[in-house]
């Protein structure tokens, strides 16, 4: 019987034959990510049948595992540096298990979004409620617009449609098209909604960004149909059929339970936005890729995003924080992502920098030293906030050029 091709090649190559487990020893906990979900629908069983003093705890159960469970135990399990052989990244991309983990999220998704829904709807349900429950969902949902990114980069149209399915829930649907034909090409540069600057607050971030990048995907989708010969009002107009899918699903959940779960609906839906713009307000903070003698910007680097290696925010987010290799290649899947020394190094996970981003005055003392020591003292280098230049400047007592 004739060997398998792979093992053949190994065998030439006298490389020992890595089971798949061995490619990958966090190959069982990536279920982590897609069994957030379920970890919702926990908190919305915990919040329908705990004792009424208790009902509260349970509905913000979404930000307390979020801003404090995880943080702590992403702090106490620590990072994980290791990367894949160049044979081993081959192998991992080929691995359809990952893909086949990657959508599973979505039905999870929205089995909690519909058991939430029914929850907001009953009358006994307070508004308060209704508004706590939203800011569990929008954990989900938020957290949800990962899977869309992760789904975002392949090229199957399928896929494409999945990603707009897990963005459905916060109607932030144009995200599948600007991510990969937008901020890919602008990251790290002053023209890009999605790239915060320094000294800029994530308060003042949170609108340009919005703004910016919908702007930018109404542009990139205009121009697409325009070079096929076609308007943007086709049927082929990939934004009309996101946001389709989405008033689809709200309509859904309102003819089934009311009109009485449109505060959850609108909370859910600002929440998890407003999560996933913080996630992207701490990826490429005050970093700049520089220009040529010809004015043209540099090809990204894993200079220009910052990286961190703690284990379970990696779990939870598919790897998102080895940030610097998927810019290298937008299309390699979370599985096979490495790790850069010389990349900047957040000083802890995503999760545990979700709340300094909330609160500016603690996050420029965190983060702008950082970008001052990653530039080696030569701010002209970075990406700044231009009406606060000037005191940025002053604060290090170095000279703007």
């Amino acid at each position: 019987m004739n060997a398998p091709l792979h093992l053949l090649k190994e065998m030439e190559q006298d490389v020992p034959y890595k089971s798949a487990a061995q490619l990958d020893k966090k190959r069982y906990l990536w279920l982590i990510s897609p069994f957030l979900p379920v970890l919702g629908m926990g908190i919305l069983a915990g919040y329908q049948f705990a004792p009424k003093p208790a009902k509260k705890v349970f509905a913000l159960g979404g930000p307390l595992l979020l801003h404090v469970i995880i943080p702590t135990i992403d702090t106490l399990i620590g990072q994980d540096a290791n990367n894949p052989s160049n044979e081993d990244v081959k192998r991992l991309e080929e691995d359809r298990y990952y893909s086949r983990l990657v959508k599973s999220f979505i039905p999870l998704q929205y089995a909690a979004n519909i058991y939430a829904a029914y929850l907001v709807g009953r009358p006994q349900t307070s508004l308060v409620d209704k508004i706590f429950l939203g800011i569990s969902m929008g954990m989900v949902n938020g957290i949800a617009v990962n899977t869309a990114h992760e789904l975002s980069h392949k090229s199957s149209k399928i896929d494409h449609l999945l990603s707009h399915l897990a963005l459905a829930p916060t109607g932030y649907n144009h995200f599948r098209v600007e991510h990969p034909y937008g901020h890919h090409k602008r990251a790290a540069t002053p023209e890009d909604p999605a790239s915060s600057r320094m000294g800029e607050t994530f308060y003042e971030f949170w609108p340009r960004t919005v703004k910016g990048s919908f702007k930018s995907a109404l542009q990139i989708e205009t121009q697409r149909l325009k070079r096929k010969g076609k308007s943007f009002w086709s049927k082929d107009n990939e934004l009309l059929q996101g946001w389709g899918m989405s008033a689809a699903f709200h309509a859904a959940l309102l003819a089934r339970f009311g009109t009485g779960i449109i505060p959850y609906l609108a909370t859910q839906a600002f929440y998890g936005i407003s999560l996933f713009e913080i996630i992207n307000y701490i990826e490429h903070y005050g970093l700049l890729r520089q220009k040529d003698a010809h004015g043209k910007y540099e090809r990204t680097m894993p200079e220009h995003s910052w990286n961190n290696n703690n284990i379970v925010t990696n779990l939870f987010l598919y790897q998102l924080q080895r940030h610097s290799d998927h810019h290298a290649y937008p299309t390699r899947p979370f599985q096979a992502l490495r790790h850069f020394d010389e990349a900047p190094e957040l000083p802890s996970g995503y999760a545990s920098m979700l709340l300094p981003a909330m609160i500016p005055p603690l996050w420029f003392k965190i983060m702008d030293k950082r970008v001052f020591e990653h530039y080696q003292g030569n701010l002209n280098k970075a990406n700044i906030q231009p009406k606060r230049r000037a005191r940025i400047f002053k604060k290090f007592g170095v000279v703007d050029n």
